[in-house]
């Protein structure tokens, strides 16, 4: 044979084979999320008027899907076509992405530990941001939903952030009948109920704190979330090193596949 062939050592198939099918996986479940992501948006005629998505004044989750889905497809997509077509320019293209992603989530680590209070701040800011939003969109409803039902908490620091909220407020002016109340979310829980009551925040806040806190979570979601973390904080930590180790293996298997090939083609 002539030509650039295998004047060294092979590619190792163990290594190639394993981050195509490793990154298989990652693009098909890239693709999976985006997928949702712009079902959800087309459920909710997004796609149809795209100048809507400044419409929404909180967070909408579906953002997460399409963010997460396309940074997914894209790293799936440069490890599966760069291993298996044993291009460099994507294997490379993959590690430098991976690594980029690394170092932000240790930046953003970091400065979570060092600014504590600030972050605190912002989490309070978006909570609150999203409290005003809450009837504007269901993605978000459910989310906030979820958030004080898992935690058990009203609100950002309590049940009187709902004030934020043009629905339940307690202004002279507000007709609303769920004016001083709050979310169904916020009410504990009897585990005699089957039926989850919807309209069991009505008139909550107008009640003596005391008798309050019968009915509804009265601490907030922010200090709420700070004591699960630091119930939880060695299986979080745990997760993140476990993703860390994870990415570094990532680059260095892609970053060894590339040496082998520079190696048997020059």
């Amino acid at each position: 044979m002539s030509g650039k062939h295998y004047k060294g050592p092979e590619v190792s198939c163990c290594i190639k084979y394993f981050i195509f099918g490793f990154n298989v996986i990652f693009w098909f479940l890239g693709i999976t999320f985006l997928g949702i992501g712009l079902w959800a948006w087309n459920e909710k005629g997004v796609l149809s008027n795209i100048s809507s998505i400044t419409d929404l004044g909180g967070f909408d989750p579906v953002w997460l899907f399409l963010v997460v889905g396309g940074v997914m497809f894209i790293l799936g997509f440069a490890g599966c076509i760069g291993a298996l077509r044993e291009n460099t320019f994507l294997l490379k293209f993959f590690s430098v992405f991976l690594g980029i992603i690394f170092f932000l989530e240790l930046t953003a680590g970091v400065l979570a530990f060092v600014f504590k209070d600030w972050i605190k701040d912002q989490l309070y800011f978006f909570i609150n941001n999203n409290i005003r939003a809450y009837r504007d969109d269901i993605d978000l409803q459910n989310l906030i939903d979820f958030t004080q039902e898992y935690w058990q908490c009203c609100g950002a620091f309590g049940a009187d952030d709902w004030n934020l909220n043009i629905y339940f407020n307690c202004t002279d002016s507000n007709a609303s009948r769920e004016r001083c109340g709050v979310p169904f979310s916020c009410c504990t829980k009897d585990p005699a109920e089957d039926v989850i009551n919807t309209q069991c925040g009505y008139d909550a806040r107008q009640k003596p704190e005391v008798d309050q806190q019968i009915v509804i979570y009265t601490k907030g979601c922010v200090p709420q979330f700070e004591k699960w973390l630091q119930d939880n904080l060695t299986i979080v930590a745990g997760i993140f090193i476990g993703i860390a180790l994870l990415q570094i293996f990532g680059i260095c298997l892609a970053q060894n596949l590339v040496s082998d090939i520079e190696a048997v083609f020059g």
